[in-house]
């Protein structure tokens, strides 16, 4: 096999093996907030809630950390587990300011705590600035408490989309490695 076959197989194995890279699944982690098989969970201790966040002006899709833009956002919890229904459950949003000594003075939005037989709890909220918050969603009433705390920030937009980041690491791999094959073949004929 030739020198040349051979490195245009290498050069495309590692082009297929940096997209295949980009392209892997993962679970982003933001606090007790999860993306877990394409739906967002909210882990409070042992109990798992399904979290969906939306802003109904923006007509947008749904977001699970970052909420996008300032303005009215809707959060919907939906418990996961059946052993949420009779626990009392509080949800706060707090300003980030890296020091939770005084709840009630950075607290933005409190729902106190509750019984929720239904087993969803809906969070309307209108940002009128961009910031950094804390959400913490506490569960009361089991064998103990539990409190998951996960920062987020609004008003940055949109995260830029993954295809729009990977597209030109793709296309100046793949320029890399024709121009190497390309210099290398140069030398070849030099050579010979």
């Amino acid at each position: 096999m030739s020198t040349r076959l051979i490195n245009i197989k290498q050069a495309l194995s590692a082009v297929i093996l940096a997209t295949s890279m980009m392209f892997t699944a993962q679970v982003q982690a933001h606090g007790g907030l999860a993306l877990a098989e394409d739906m967002c969970v909210l882990t409070v201790g042992p109990y798992r809630m399904h979290f969906t966040g939306y802003q109904p002006l923006s007509q947008e899709e749904e977001f699970c950390e970052d909420i996008p833009e300032i303005g009215k956002t809707v959060i919907a919890l939906d418990y996961i587990q059946e052993e949420l229904r009779p626990l009392k459950t509080e949800v706060r949003i707090i300003r980030d300011t890296g020091s939770e000594a005084n709840l009630d003075e950075i607290t933005v939005f409190h729902l106190p705590p509750k019984v929720y037989p239904s087993a969803s709890i809906t969070v309307e909220h209108t940002f009128p600035e961009k910031g950094k918050f804390v959400g913490l969603v506490t569960v009361t009433g089991g064998a103990q408490d539990y409190v998951s705390r996960f920062p987020f920030s609004v008003g940055d937009g949109r995260p830029t989309p993954k295809s729009a980041i990977i597209a030109p690491i793709v296309l100046v791999i793949a320029a890399a490695a024709f121009f190497l094959m390309r210099r290398r073949k140069s030398a070849d004929q030099s050579a010979a």
